[in-house]
């Protein structure tokens, strides 16, 4: 049987049975109650692993309505039994899920039928650097990170939310891969509409078991008695789903219009996933065993058994496109506040990008997807041309390619 993942998350990844969050919302549990308590509440991504999260933690201060749209059907279903279950959560009478984009005509239908809301949180995304591998991937991610991100935002700038927050990433800071630039570009993209409305982001760490992760993963390889992999020279910082939700929450309904939310993580707290993998198999009663190929772990995951007390694994260095050795949630050009929050710095941002210059790089990207003979390298030397700091380096190779 596998451990339990949130017992494990706070014994050997995060190495905190406390959430970090927990004084700033006891801190300000007045405040979060007045803005939230009888509100309507819109969140955009719902279902996702941080969304989820999210919708939790402002149940908890009594909205009036709270609508959930995702394009994850069964995702929806699954939150709505999780917060029904919830005897700590009061579910308001409305209270709606759509398995819907956020970028369909029907969204947009829906969105003014409602006559708007008081908070939106939008959470979809692309969020892994395995969305970027060629093209037609690339052209996928900017349309969802950035596109529809702005054809939101032109709906609430006629539907003026109070709070409004887009979840960001610590791959904004000094981005080195598609995922994280596009996120950057996000974050300059709202930024220019907080003259309209109130604008706040949050770049954290990685969400640790969250879906579609690398430890996640490890889950599904023990389930099918399949080999283990992971990078041994990548490491991270790690927040707990709860936290995740915490962050998001604090940033939406505190944060100030151009303000970027991060938690104060210290170096001494990163991890490799290479550890966690290590760790897990062992809170599972594995011995490791360490090979020395992709192609020997998976023939020795087929003698694995009920009896088997060692677990195949491969550990290798990371070659693939976008892998970043380190993260960082703020460049040393942006002004940051440390002592605001006992566990939340943010950085300020002053200067917005003007209509023009948003307006010149939507037509770039245009102009560019619209070029049939345009390849990714074009794509991404139109992110070169709007973001100062892009350090992206094509490898040729990308986790398609690796366990």
């Amino acid at each position: 049987m596998i451990v339990k993942i949130k017992e494990f998350i706070a014994k050997h990844v995060t190495k905190r049975r406390e959430s970090m969050f927990s004084i700033d919302i006891e801190n300000n549990k007045e405040n979060l109650l007045k803005e939230i308590k009888d509100k309507r509440v819109l969140v955009i991504g719902g279902a996702g692993t941080i969304g989820s999260s999210f919708v939790k933690e402002i149940l908890q201060f009594y909205p009036k309505t709270l609508v959930v749209v995702d394009i994850n059907e069964n995702g929806l279903t699954e939150l709505t039994r999780d917060i029904r279950s919830n005897d700590a959560l009061v579910v308001p009478s409305d209270y709606t899920t759509y398995p819907m984009s956020y970028a369909d005509d029907v969204f947009f239908k829906m969105f003014k039928d409602k006559g708007g809301f008081d908070i939106v949180a939008n959470f979809s995304a692309h969020k892994h650097v395995r969305s970027e591998k060629d093209k037609y991937s690339v052209e996928a991610l900017i349309n969802n990170n950035v596109v529809n991100a702005k054809k939101l935002l032109d709906l609430l700038n006629i539907y003026k939310p109070n709070h409004f927050f887009c979840v960001s990433t610590d791959k904004a800071a000094n981005p080195v891969n598609i995922m994280g630039g596009s996120k950057k570009i996000m974050e300059d993209l709202i930024m220019s509409y907080s003259n309209s409305f109130k604008v706040t982001t949050a770049r954290f760490a990685n969400v640790a078991f969250s879906n579609g992760s690398l430890p996640a993963g490890f889950i599904e390889r023990i389930s099918k008695n399949q080999p283990i992999s992971a990078p041994v020279d990548v490491t991270r910082y790690f927040v707990s789903p709860e936290e995740s939700g915490q962050i998001c929450l604090l940033a939406c309904i505190l944060g100030k219009t151009g303000e970027i939310y991060f938690p104060k993580l210290k170096k001494e707290q990163m991890i490799t996933f290479s550890n966690i993998a290590i760790e897990f198999l062992k809170a599972n009663g594995f011995e490791i065993e360490y090979c020395s190929s992709a192609i020997e772990a998976i023939e020795k995951a087929k003698q694995i058994n009920s009896n088997s007390k060692k677990y195949p694994v491969f550990f290798s260095g990371s070659d693939t496109t976008g892998e970043k050795p380190y993260e960082e949630f703020f460049t040393e050009n942006e002004k940051v506040f440390l002592d605001e929050y006992e566990s939340l710095g943010v950085v300020e941002i002053k200067e917005f990008r003007t209509q023009e210059e948003i307006d010149k790089l939507f037509l770039d990207f245009k102009n560019v997807f619209n070029k049939e003979d345009a390849g990714k390298d074009d794509i991404v030397g139109v992110m070169r041309s709007f973001l100062i700091n892009f350090d992206h380096k094509e490898e040729g190779k990308n986790l398609d390619s690796k366990m």
